[in-house]
């Protein structure tokens, strides 16, 4: 019922920002893989879990927008099994594990004016920042099909297929979702120049993702990527924009390459993010998730929130 309301509502909702690199940079954990799910294994990772959410559950409850509450699985799919120190089956469990925890943070916090979502993060087999692992479609479905199978059975609304590099794992992705009868959002990282980190531009790729599965993305979303690095493509317009029903910006202007390298935490300027934001949902009709990636936290998304709430009002 909550998805086919979301997708019949006009209502807006809002993400999260940064998780893991605030888990690293403001609260100092060591996340091996970049890996938020090593944090269900402590009863303090899951304490400031709780508590990261609830604080953007706030701003939700406070804008009068809906949620989307993620289940920290973004490197938990079973190409990451073995990098964890995992088995097969003790990484699915994980991802098991990850939705009945946020099933009881939404539990405690869902009404009726605040719709809470519950996201199954998917992320790609490979490097987000750089493609060196290129899969084929087939591939990627074989991969990615027994996470999004549990995450299914778990009980997510969703999922959402994060920092994707390539269209071809994108596809693959998207038939797998198809087949277990997941919604499925596809999102594309974007390098410096607007492209995916596969040199593709993101109209072909969402273009091919289309013609390859039947549509069946809900929507694409942009994330991991500075509005700078972008906007300049979505102002060139056509149809295609709207595909776009999600952003999740970076809060730094610096390269996938020097964020990687990176040795502390750019958090850029929150307020001038939010207008950033603000210009974007002027150039996307179909927007309607917004939050933040890299280096963003709750002051980001408390930005956006007030932009899109002047831009709804005005």
């Amino acid at each position: 019922m909550r998805i086919q309301h979301f997708i019949g509502s006009d209502r807006f909702y809002l993400s999260d920002g940064g998780l893991e690199t605030y888990m690293i940079f403001d609260k100092g954990y060591d996340l091996p893989c970049f890996s938020a799910a090593v944090l269900l294994d402590s009863e303090a990772g899951r304490h400031d879990l709780a508590s990261y959410f609830e604080k953007y559950i706030n701003i939700a409850a406070r804008s009068h927008r809906g949620f989307l509450l993620d289940a920290p699985t973004w490197r938990a799919g079973t190409a990451w099994a073995g990098p964890l120190g995992h088995t097969t089956e003790e990484i699915l469990e994980t991802n098991r594990r990850a939705v009945s925890f946020v099933m009881a943070i939404r539990a405690r916090h869902e009404t009726l004016r605040l719709p809470i979502l519950i996201n199954g993060l998917v992320g790609p087999a490979g490097d987000a920042y750089a493609p060196d692992t290129v899969l084929s479609a087939d591939e990627a479905f074989e991969i990615h099909a027994p996470q999004i199978s549990v995450l299914g059975e778990a009980g997510a609304d969703l999922i959402s297929a994060m920092t994707l590099t390539h269209a071809e794992e994108a596809t693959g992705i998207a038939r797998a979702a198809q087949k277990h009868n997941v919604p499925a959002v596809v999102a594309f990282t974007l390098e410096t120049d607007g492209r995916l980190p596969s040199g593709q531009a993101l109209s072909d790729a969402i273009d091919q993702v289309d013609r390859e599965t039947g549509a069946a993305p809900l929507y694409y979303m942009i994330n991991c990527a500075h509005p700078d690095h972008f906007r300049r493509v979505l102002a060139a317009g056509g149809d295609w924009l709207r595909r776009i029903g999600g952003i999740r910006s970076n809060a730094s202007r610096m390269s996938h390459a020097e964020l990687d390298e990176a040795e502390t935490l750019d958090d850029g300027n929150p307020v001038e993010l939010g207008q950033l934001n603000g210009d974007l949902m002027e150039m996307l009709p179909a927007l309607r998730v917004i939050g933040g990636c890299c280096g963003t936290d709750h002051r980001h998304v408390g930005c956006i929130a007030e932009q899109e709430r002047s831009k709804t009002f005005a």
